[in-house]
């Protein structure tokens, strides 16, 4: 497991439309494996793609170092169950922050008050970098996919 980005797969992501997202979004690149992870805001809703559920937890630790370098601290992923019996999860800073989405969505509950997963410690990493890539290094990433 990358000590920085917390998966083994160094070019797993971006999931949906990999050619797009390198291309068109801002992206945070692990220095330690060099994986790319989608930290752009969507122009719609303001909010970075941490910040949307995810359909697995295995998906949501695919973004979990997004949120914890966009927040300075080791956020937590959530297990979420709507009133339908629909599962998803959710990355968020805090308890409080999970207690307040919580108060607004009342159709939604959490299955537990602890993250499902969530690192001890917030680091910096010095050769991280949070910027566009170049097209050869988009060429080049997924090539390597």
């Amino acid at each position: 497991m990358c000590k920085e980005c917390y998966v083994d797969k160094k070019r797993i992501t971006p999931l949906l439309n990999p050619a797009a997202c390198l291309k068109n979004h801002l992206q945070y690149i692990c220095g330690s494996c060099g994986r790319c992870i989608c930290i752009d805001k969507d122009p719609q809703r303001g909010l970075q793609r941490w910040q949307f559920p995810f359909k697995s937890l295995e998906i949501a630790k695919l973004y979990l170092r997004t949120a914890d370098y966009s927040m300075k601290k080791a956020c937590g992923i959530y297990e979420i169950k709507s009133e339908n019996g629909r599962l998803s999860y959710k990355i968020f800073p805090s308890q409080e922050d999970l207690n307040r989405y919580l108060k607004k969505n009342k159709t939604k509950a959490s299955t537990s008050t602890a993250p499902l997963f969530c690192m001890t410690d917030y680091h910096d990493f010095p050769d991280t970098q949070v910027r566009r890539l170049m097209p050869a290094e988009i060429d080049q990433y997924l090539s390597e996919c």
